[in-house]
């Protein structure tokens, strides 16, 4: 007898299913995963948790609504009857040529690109999707046309969720240049700030928000979430189910990390991906800057690798980021290059600061920037609306502020000063660069190596170089090896 699950709509958030005892661990064990790290997490430690997320409850047959395509998937791979609720395939009608109308009644101060308009369409239709458009793509004006819609349609107020204070600040200012009276209909909220209640539109860190009471979602009639893969995973389940009354749901990110946790996750409380474009696409059709990697492998002395040989992971990039003569080679290189340029680090005290005392007192006349976590967001709006001015500016920034949505089209070279393996972050850090400028030939990443491998030890910064060149050649962004003997310069 063939088993039978059984699906009905609960609300905006969720669904019930209803199956068989034996289904319904099935269910369970296939709508979880293991937490990234959950071996260093204490309670897994002592073994009060087993390291899991589940997103199918066992006791109240609930699952996220935006999981409805992985159901379908677990049906037919195992040959279930799924009886589905009608509404939970409702779409709206809404035509090509309507959303063509409707946005040149907006009268934009620029032509929407056509995967621009199809992602709008799509989210319009189906209420729910995780739009997956590469960095550079434009998302701030997909997430416009969804929030000018819903305002046309009078759905009710709605929250947009960053998961960056410096981002709430940009997409205030963008909205404002595509044209919308955001003095009037938009608030914003973050640290101690306050949303108004007489607005449209509340754009909010999710930082500001998980800790709320489930109540004070309520007015809410849509959300739309900006780079949502930067969102903690429980955090973002508070906020989304407490969004009982959001018809509307859409998520954008310029890259999913590959990692069930995210994916899962973000689809469940948005709907199921829908991928835009890719990068190379749009440096094809010159809608982003050409792009090309330059490799610096710096090689140490044979006795400082024997040195760091013993050094864990953290001591490792401990000796790295505190070297006065990598330091020094940083400074020089930067300061060689003539255009705009970008230089990222992970640690601000041991590694940032130094770097820009070291920079900025070499630079002579240039402008040197330093941003980080402790530089009010309406600060690093400055320093990008300056930036887009100047010629030859120097920004030292934290890849944790700066790697993800500081749209800046006047940066020409971009200088990854720390090592990472971060898949999402070295994406998101590369868009900094890629959007063109008059001024513009070319982009180019300057992702510094420390070699310093001995005998059949490979070191940790070398192994993550060998993670990222992997998500080099998969984005095929050219790349280029220069080996550097450090110890002569």
């Amino acid at each position: 007898m063939t088993e039978s699950i059984t699906v009905t709509s609960d609300h905006e958030v969720t669904m019930t299913i209803q199956a068989e005892p034996g289904v319904v661990a099935e269910l369970h064990t296939f709508f979880s995963f293991f937490v990234p790290g959950y071996k260093f997490v204490p309670s897994f430690k002592n073994k009060l948790w087993d390291g899991k997320i589940y997103l199918f409850n066992r006791r109240t047959h609930r699952l996220y609504r935006g999981l409805l395509s992985h159901l379908q998937t677990f049906c037919q791979e195992r040959g279930y009857d799924l009886n589905l609720d009608p509404i939970l395939l409702l779409t709206q009608e809404f035509s090509l040529q309507e959303a063509e109308d409707f946005i040149q009644s907006l009268k934009l101060p620029l032509v929407p690109r056509e995967y621009q308009v199809k992602a709008f369409v799509h989210a319009v239709r189906f209420k729910r999707s995780l739009i997956v458009s590469p960095t550079g793509s434009g998302k701030s004006l997909i997430l416009y046309l969804l929030v000018r819609w819903a305002h046309r349609q009078g759905l009710g107020p709605g929250l947009l969720i960053t998961p960056l204070t410096s981002l709430v600040e940009q997409l205030y200012s963008d909205f404002q240049s595509y044209g919308w009276d955001v003095e009037k209909y938009v608030s914003r909220q973050y640290g101690d700030q306050k949303a108004s209640d007489s607005t449209m539109l509340t754009i909010s860190t999710w930082q500001s928000l998980y800790t709320k009471p489930a109540a004070s979602f309520a007015p809410f009639r849509y959300v739309l979430g900006d780079e949502a893969h930067l969102y903690q995973a429980k955090s973002l389940q508070h906020i989304m189910t407490s969004l009982t009354n959001a018809s509307l749901r859409v998520g954008c990110t310029g890259t999913l990390d590959g990692t069930k946790c995210n994916r899962l996750v973000l689809e469940g409380v948005f709907g199921s991906a829908h991928h835009t474009t890719t990068t190379q696409q749009l440096i094809v059709q010159k809608q982003l800057a050409p792009f090309r990697i330059k490799c610096l492998v710096l090689t140490y002395p044979k006795a400082t690798c024997q040195m760091t040989k013993t050094l864990d992971y953290q001591g490792e990039l401990d000796f790295i980021v505190s070297n006065q003569a990598r330091r020094v080679f940083v400074k020089n290189l930067v300061l060689s290059l003539t255009q705009n340029t970008l230089v990222l680090f992970n640690y601000v005290e041991k590694h940032g600061k130094p770097l820009f005392e070291m920079i900025q007192a070499a630079a002579g006349t240039r402008p040197v920037h330093f941003v980080f976590g402790g530089v009010p967001a309406k600060d690093r709006e400055v320093i990008r609306l300056l930036t887009e001015q100047e010629q030859g500016s120097i920004i030292i920034a934290s890849s944790a502020v700066f790697s993800t949505g500081m749209n800046c089209h006047n940066l020409h070279n971009l200088v990854f000063a720390s090592p990472s393996k971060s898949r999402i972050r070295n994406l998101q850090s590369i868009g900094r660069v890629l959007r063109t400028h008059d001024s513009k030939e070319e982009a180019v990443l300057f992702d510094i190596v420390d070699d310093l491998r001995i005998g059949k030890h490979q070191n940790f910064a070398l192994k993550h170089f060998i993670e990222r060149m992997g998500v080099y050649d998969s984005e095929q962004f050219p790349t280029k090896q220069y080996p550097i003997d450090l110890a002569n310069g």
